[in-house]
């Protein structure tokens, strides 16, 4: 890895091979196989199907771990790992409009936004063919979202981020872990085809809202 890699070129990286392991329980039933067992990467304890993840800082890798080994990270400030939330947020009542989303100047109507401790700022991803590609964050867009929604001061950094879906007619907005985040660059990776996507990868993303909203609190 180089040092020019972008933040998104990395995170992307890591947590797409992240959520290739967490895609393999489904893959197999669907193929009637029995799945492969998954274990705690941390104390290799036999998991769940619904374990909880969380974000190795130095490598911005997501990791699955038991509820054990999470419990002793969450008291952690400033450690190796932060732990994800569980839960995304709806955000019915959230204010943006036309404009304010063309001052970001993202060339898709998918991006999630998160604040990057190791660089003290926010982050700008949105997903591609290639993965989740950085965008430059104009700061004053930002700020000015901000002030229209003060919620966004609670995002935890790192592991929250601001959701946003603006793709064909839709307008949703969410607060979400970030390894749901990864896991729709990772739909948009594995079905993309084409110049355009194709209907398979736009099918993908609308089970993926549409299973965010039943989820969200």
């Amino acid at each position: 890895m180089t040092p020019e890699e972008s933040i998104g070129q990395r995170s992307s990286r890591t947590s797409f091979a992240a959520l290739q392991r967490l895609r393999r329980p489904a893959l197999a039933a669907a193929a009637n196989a029995a799945p492969a067992e998954e274990h705690c990467e941390l104390c290799a304890r036999r998991l769940t199907p619904e374990h909880r993840h969380m974000l190795e800082m130095a490598t911005r890798k997501i990791v699955c771990a038991c509820d054990a080994c999470t419990l002793t990270f969450v008291p952690v400030v400033e450690g190796r790992f932060k732990v994800i939330p569980r839960d995304a947020r709806a955000l019915p009542d959230f204010q943006m409009s036309d404009a304010d989303w063309e001052n970001f100047a993202l060339p898709i109507n998918l991006a999630f936004f998160f604040h990057h401790s190791p660089n003290e700022k926010m982050v700008a991803l949105y997903p591609s063919p290639a993965g989740a590609t950085e965008s430059l964050l104009p700061m004053t867009a930002w700020e000015t979202l901000v002030r229209q929604n003060p919620l966004l001061r609670e995002l935890q950094a790192d592991v929250e981020a601001l959701l946003v879906n603006r793709a064909n007619e839709a307008r949703e907005c969410f607060i979400a872990p970030i390894d749901k985040c990864f896991e729709l660059v990772g739909l948009i990776r594995l079905h993309w085809k084409g110049f355009s996507g194709g209907e398979e990868v736009w099918r993908e993303i609308e089970k993926f809202f549409s299973g965010l909203k039943e989820s969200a609190r």
